[in-house]
């Protein structure tokens, strides 16, 4: 694959260099925290549905040192900046990027063939006046090419019976992804808030469902990104791998 001639930035120093590619949705605090926060289940097959530039992925594959994925968009522009982000960090044996539709998900894998997905969608429903310009950047973050219940589908049928599917979304719709996740047979059994501070309200919400898990929800701590004195806090801190 040719080199692409784009910026590029390290996560971390010594770090994953990501690329910065125009027409693909920015990287953002919510990759990174959904990365971490998904690096727990473990696994060795990773699926990422809706991958944009493939950062919650690489993060989750520089975390379990043992693993492999195949990420899957339906824009070329990001297909090309997450191939590029893998070739960059010396991960293209182990992390496979496809352009697919996700609501075709035999377009991305078999059936049950993924211990772990994980999905970083498109937060707000059509109509809602949060949509972006340009439309590539808008398809990011508004659901006009798939649904919370098309990703829920998508990942049911990819997962393995017992698998696992973690994803990060906005606290407003905490109702609406419980409810698409039990209707597509994936029990929520892990939810953490984001929060900047401890007293402020939530911003995001990070949860894990089990594919015929059975009922039980456990809520974590939240997590704080501030710490008392306004600066980052010690877990954001561990997960941006450095020092205080």
């Amino acid at each position: 694959m040719e080199k692409l001639n784009l910026p590029r930035d390290e996560l971390w120093p010594g770090g994953p260099r990501l690329v910065h590619a125009e027409q693909v949705f920015p990287l953002g605090t919510d990759a990174v925290l959904l990365a971490a926060f998904a690096s727990k289940a473990g696994g060795r097959m990773i699926c990422d549905l809706g991958c944009g530039s493939g950062v919650v992925a690489l993060l989750t594959l520089w975390e379990l040192p043992t693993a492999r994925a195949v990420c899957a968009d339906i824009q070329p522009a990001a297909v090309a900046a997450a191939l590029e982000n893998a070739r960059e960090n010396g991960l293209s044996d182990r992390m496979r990027v496809v352009q697919a539709d996700l609501r075709t998900p035999s377009s991305v894998g078999a059936a049950g063939s993924f211990d772990l997905v994980v999905a970083n969608p498109p937060y707000f429903p059509v109509g809602s006046g949060k949509s972006s310009e340009p439309e590539a950047l808008s398809l990011a973050r508004e659901e006009r090419a798939c649904t919370l219940a098309d990703v829920c589908a998508a990942a049911a049928y990819l997962v393995r019976w017992g698998g696992k599917f973690a994803l990060v979304h906005r606290p407003e719709r905490l109702t609406d992804v419980l409810c698409t996740l039990r209707a597509h047979g994936l029990e929520p059994k892990r939810l953490r808030f984001v929060q900047n501070t401890a007293a402020a309200a939530p911003s995001l919400i990070l949860v894990e469902s089990r594919r015929g898990g059975s009922p039980g929800l456990s809520a974590e701590p939240p997590l704080l990104l501030t710490d008392p004195n306004g600066g980052p806090s010690k877990e954001l801190l561990q997960i941006y791998h450095r020092k205080d």
